[in-house]
């Protein structure tokens, strides 16, 4: 049968948050996929190092400004023709894959602790440290703390899109969807989004997930781990094997539900751990 008419009040957008590839040039970096460059640039153009200089926000874009690096064109790799072979690409010898030229490093903003860094410095860090020098620029270190919240505080800045793992791709669109401004009507759709996760990051992630579903979103996940699928208010639990011995709805409600079936896998292994929870829940009541 064909559909032929949807009503979905309350319902504004729907995404999709999957493991595919950011981007697919060397161009795209986690700090600019994140929407923290462009405040990056404002901030640095408004130093006394720029004003002196006369640069601009503009000048401190990689792509298109003075001062991203002339031997690669801001990309921080070249190619070698190897002959008979496919090109290899390279760190660009003359930034050694910073993207800017030396006069980039000249202009610098200085922390709270007195700590100074220029914006390739800067691009250079991972995540964690990053927060720490910008910690007094609060539309900067706000979005960088959701990606330290999924787990990707090792990431550098300038780190490229394209070359991170289908899970952190995944992680690093859903920290750019919680930085938005949201509605609270949209419905957002993550597929096996633990992938690869240590347990103390599934519980970080798990509390990024409850805050948009606290804000009157609907997040729906395809999940085998039973530590999130215990926090669902609803599990359809798809089975009773895998592949074409599967596909039938085995067993569906809240969590307490699906553990009470019998012909539920989902539910044998999430009874034991329900029932663990319990159990620590009137522990620490009775304290």
């Amino acid at each position: 049968e064909h559909i032929l008419e949807i009503n979905a009040d309350g319902i504004e957008h729907v995404k999709l948050i999957d493991a595919t590839p950011i981007g697919i040039n060397v161009r795209s970096t986690v700090a600019t996929y994140a929407g923290v460059h462009d405040e990056l640039r404002k901030l640095y153009a408004r130093s006394d190092g720029a004003k002196e200089k006369g640069y601009k926000a503009s000048d401190f874009s990689y792509n298109t400004g003075s001062l991203r690096c002339p031997g690669c064109d801001g990309t921080g790799v070249v190619s070698l023709d190897v002959q008979f072979l496919p090109d290899v690409d390279i760190p660009c010898p003359d930034c050694r894959g910073s993207r800017y030229a030396r006069s980039a490093y000249a202009v610098k903003l200085t922390d709270k602790s007195g700590e100074q860094a220029s914006l390739p410095e800067l691009m250079d860090m991972d995540v964690n440290s990053a927060i720490e020098f910008c910690s007094e620029m609060k539309s900067v270190s706000q979005r960088l703390r959701v990606l330290q919240q999924l787990g990707l505080g090792y990431l550098t800045l300038g780190e490229e899109t394209p070359s991170l793992s289908g899970g952190e791709a995944q992680r690093v669109k859903l920290a750019n969807e919680l930085a938005r401004r949201s509605t609270g009507k949209t419905v957002y759709i993550l597929d096996e989004p633990t992938t690869g996760l240590h347990i103390a990051d599934v519980h970080r992630l798990i509390e990024v997930l409850q805050k948009l579903v606290d804000a009157g979103n609907t997040v729906i996940v395809i999940e085998h781990n039973l530590d999130l699928i215990k926090c669902a208010d609803h599990i359809i639990d798809l089975g009773p094997e895998g592949g074409s011995a599967g596909g039938e709805i085995v067993a569906e409600g809240t969590p307490e539900q699906v553990a009470e079936v019998p012909g539920s896998f989902t539910g044998q292994y999430l009874k034991p751990i329900l029932e663990k929870d319990k159990i620590l829940q009137e522990k620490e009541q009775n304290k």
